[in-house]
């Protein structure tokens, strides 16, 4: 895990690619079905693409049918964090990275047992290790 709380935007953007930066730290959105972790099915953790913070587990992802990546609940109390978004004329719960406030996406109250949520995050900004 990095302390990102001396990181400026011009070392995010130097540290990020293009679309990392506009999902992560520009509220962006990826276009759905588009990133490969969305079908990931094997064991390990998704961790933040901009500080290395564990997020999620492979033991709660889904298949929402949504075309993002989605999970039924953060890897630990803490790891994430929500902000209520009014942004499109909608209201939603935007879920950041508790650590460095990385946009990861939205939860929605549509998932199943035993939390009833849905984490639709955007695969961009993820990364996955295995269990190896």
């Amino acid at each position: 895990m990095t302390d990102t709380s001396k990181i400026s935007e011009r070392e995010w953007r130097d540290k990020l690619t293009p679309e990392q930066y506009h999902v992560t730290r520009e509220h962006g959105t990826e276009r759905p079905f588009t990133h490969p972790l969305n079908t990931e099915k094997r064991d390990g953790t998704y961790y933040c693409v901009c500080c290395g913070s564990a997020l999620f587990t492979s033991n709660t992802k889904f298949d929402s049918g949504s075309g993002w990546p989605s999970f039924y609940e953060p890897v630990s109390e803490g790891a994430v964090k929500e902000i209520d978004d009014r942004s499109h004329f909608m209201r939603r719960t935007e879920i950041r990275c508790a650590n460095c406030d990385a946009h990861l996406g939205h939860v929605f109250p549509d998932g199943p047992a035993p939390t009833g949520l849905r984490y639709c995050m955007n695969g961009t900004s993820l990364d996955f290790k295995t269990e190896d």
